[in-house]
């Protein structure tokens, strides 16, 4: 179910979550309110498994914790611009679900705290999405990591600490080895020694994307060569450091690759060619 711009006053709704027994997934976008009473609500949240609250500041904190003391299926939990720090500390350190994915982007709702109570209580998770982050610090990340080593999905957007705290990235590497997916877009001051100081741990990685960091050269390039052999999905658009020679040697040498997203003008002929008899699917 996915409803969309609910306001406080529609009360409309009540039916329907009286009538959702079965419901999975719910996602509410730019919602000021969930159509009726909490009373109703709680019975769809017995068997839920994934909730998405998108521009929701309004009810987050009523629905967080709603599901700390109904929900006992929960393993996806997605919060997008406009949370609550309380609602969500509750959250992480009251449920009792076996949550496998969280992904947030909370500029200024988020903090070391939840992400010590995430690492203390959510042992089960395989992937963690920060988007935008402001307030945490590298001691939240460290934590989360001694605490996760069977992580399997890293994804730092846009969260400055990455550029803020030189070697973080080394020490996330060196604790996080059975990463298979990182992304670190949009992280614009990222240079290759910060890059490379955590792929050079995390050889099972098969999905690796920094679009969007500029400073990035074709350094970064070689290195995820001989590191990551296993890798099958590059996204380097928009680095601006990164050559077309250096994206026809990846396409040419990255045995097991197969998808790239890059710029066309960084693809020479040569490159078309390896692209193509290799059955890569390219990008643009």
């Amino acid at each position: 179910r996915c409803l969309v711009g609910l306001r406080a006053d529609d009360w409309g709704v009540g039916w329907l979550w009286r009538r959702c027994k079965n419901l999975r997934k719910l996602r509410l976008q730019s919602c000021q309110g969930i159509g009726g009473s909490y009373s109703s609500f709680v019975k769809c949240l017995q068997g839920l498994e994934e909730i998405e609250l998108r521009t929701c500041r309004s009810v987050v904190y009523a629905v967080l914790l709603e599901l700390v003391e109904h929900c006992g299926s929960l393993s996806s939990l997605l919060v997008h611009d406009g949370g609550s720090r309380e609602g969500l500390l509750q959250f992480f350190t009251g449920c009792r679900c076996n949550v496998r994915k969280i992904d947030l982007r909370l500029p200024l709702d988020l903090n070391n705290d939840h992400l010590l109570a995430v690492a203390k209580n959510f042992d089960g998770l395989t992937s963690i999405r920060l988007q935008s982050c402001c307030l945490v610090s590298g001691e939240g990340l460290k934590a989360l990591a001694v605490a996760m080593k069977g992580l399997e999905e890293l994804a730092l957007v846009n969260c400055d600490v990455v550029e803020r705290e030189p070697g973080l990235l080394a020490t996330l590497g060196q604790h996080l080895r059975k990463l298979r997916k990182l992304d670190l877009s949009h992280n614009e001051m990222l240079c290759d020694k910060e890059l490379v100081s955590m792929t050079v741990s995390c050889v099972h990685l098969i999905d690796l994307r920094v679009r969007g960091c500029k400073r990035l050269t074709s350094v970064a390039m070689a290195s995820m060569l001989r590191s990551c052999k296993q890798l099958r999905n590059v996204d380097v658009v928009n680095c601006f450091g990164i050559d077309s020679e250096a994206v026809e040697l990846f396409l040419k040498n990255c045995s097991r690759l197969r998808r790239m997203e890059v710029e066309g003008s960084k693809l020479s002929d040569a490159a078309k060619m390896w692209a193509s008899s290799k059955f890569i699917e390219v990008v643009v």
